[in-house]
C-alpha cells in the first residue's frame, strides 16, 4: 500500500484553484481536478444568486461526495457568515495517486495556522496570511519571497514558505492625480509614499501586510484610513486621495479616477513547509508542487 501524504488546501476560492491546477498538470489528475473546480465555482454561483438548483444543498452534497470510492472527491457544508445565507458546499478531501504515494488534499479553513500547530508538514495558503500573522516589520520593505523566510522568528513558528504558485493578483499603490500633485507629481511609487504625509486607504485586515512590503520608514507621516462598510475599496480611495487596493487590471480604480503604481506584493497560494514535520516521504511529495520557473520573486521600485 502507498504512503499517506496530507496537504492542507483552502477549501474553496482562487487558492484551492491553483493547488488543483497545479497537481493536475503535473500528475495527470485533470479530470478530478476539474470536477472539483466546477463543482465549487457552480456553488458560488448558487451562493451569490446567479444560479438556482431544485434539491437542496444536502441533496446535492449527497450527490457530490461518494465515501466508498478511495479517489473520489468529497464535500463538506460550511456555514456561510453572510446574512441570510445558507451552508455552503465547500471542498473536504481528495487523494492523488503520485510517484507512489498517496497524496491526500485535505481542505482547511486556515491551511497557514494548520501547519502552525502542526498538523501538516506540507500546505498551501495565501502569502498574505503569513505577512499579516508571522513576518516581522522592518525600516525597509519586503522585497521578495525569501525575504518573507528571513523576517520569520524562527522562535515563532516553524514554517516557511517554499514557493508561489503564480496565480497571482497584486496589492497596488493608487492616488488621484491632485494627491500627486500635492506631494511632487508623478506616480503613486514608493518615492511618493515617502513624501506622503495623511490618510492612506486599506482594507482592514492589511495594516501588517501594507506596513511589512512599504517598510515602517515609508508611512511614518502615514495614517490608515479603512471603506465604510458596503462601500467600494477604489470609490473609499478616491474619496482619500491615495491608498493601496488588491487588483488584477486596475479598471476598477480607473473609473474612479486613481491613478495606479507601484504593484508592491503578489498575492498569490504559496507552498508551505513546517520544517519540524518534514519527514523524506513529505519531502518526495513537495517536489510535485515546485516548478522553479514559477517562483516568485518580488521586485523593489
Amino acid at each position: 500500500m502507498a504512503d499517506t501524504i496530507a496537504v492542507a488546501v483552502p477549501r474553496k476560492g482562487r487558492p484551492l484553484e491553483a493547488v488543483l491546477e497545479r497537481i493536475a498538470n503535473r500528475v495527470g489528475a485533470t479530470e478530478v481536478a476539474d470536477e472539483i473546480i466546477s463543482t465549487l465555482r457552480y456553488e458560488k454561483a448558487i451562493t451569490k444568486g446567479k444560479k438556482a438548483d431544485a434539491r437542496d444543498v444536502y441533496e446535492r452534497l449527497a450527490e457530490y461526495s461518494d465515501l466508498s470510492a478511495h479517489h473520489r472527491p468529497e464535500f463538506t457544508l460550511l456555514r456561510d457568515d453572510r446574512e441570510g445565507m445558507p451552508r455552503r458546499v465547500v471542498f473536504d478531501s481528495v487523494t492523488i495517486s503520485a510517484d507512489g504515494y498517496d497524496v491526500q488534499l485535505v481542505g482547511r479553513e486556515e491551511p497557514f495556522r494548520a501547519l502552525r500547530t502542526h498538523s501538516f508538514a506540507l500546505g498551501f495558503d495565501s502569502a498574505d496570511l503569513v505577512l499579516e500573522e508571522v513576518v516581522g516589520l522592518r525600516p525597509e520593505p519586503l522585497g521578495s519571497i525569501d525575504d518573507i523566510n528571513t523576517r520569520i522568528d524562527p522562535h515563532d513558528t516553524d514554517v516557511r514558505v517554499v514557493t508561489g504558485l503564480g496565480d497571482t493578483v497584486y496589492h497596488t499603490l493608487m492616488a488621484t492625480p491632485d494627491t500627486l500633485d500635492d506631494f511632487g507629481g508623478g506616480n503613486p511609487t514608493r518615492e511618493f509614499i515617502d513624501r506622503y504625509e495623511g490618510e492612506l486607504c486599506i482594507s482592514p485586515r492589511y495594516e501588517r501586510l501594507v506596513e511589512a512590503v512599504l517598510g515602517t520608514d515609508a508611512i511614518a507621516n502615514v495614517d490608515f484610513t479603512y471603506p465604510e462598510e458596503g462601500r467600494e475599496e477604489e470609490a473609499a480611495i478616491a474619496d482619500v486621495g491615495a491608498g493601496v487596493y488588491l487588483t488584477m487590471t486596475g479598471s476598477t480604480a480607473r473609473d474612479h479616477g486613481l491613478e495606479l503604481g507601484t504593484r508592491l506584493f503578489p498575492s498569490e497560494t504559496v507552498l508551505m513547509e513546517n520544517e519540524a514535520e518534514s519527514t523524506p516521504e513529505s519531502e518526495a511529495v513537495k517536489t510535485l508542487f515546485e516548478t522553479a520557473e514559477l517562483d516568485t520573486a518580488l521586485a523593489v521600485n
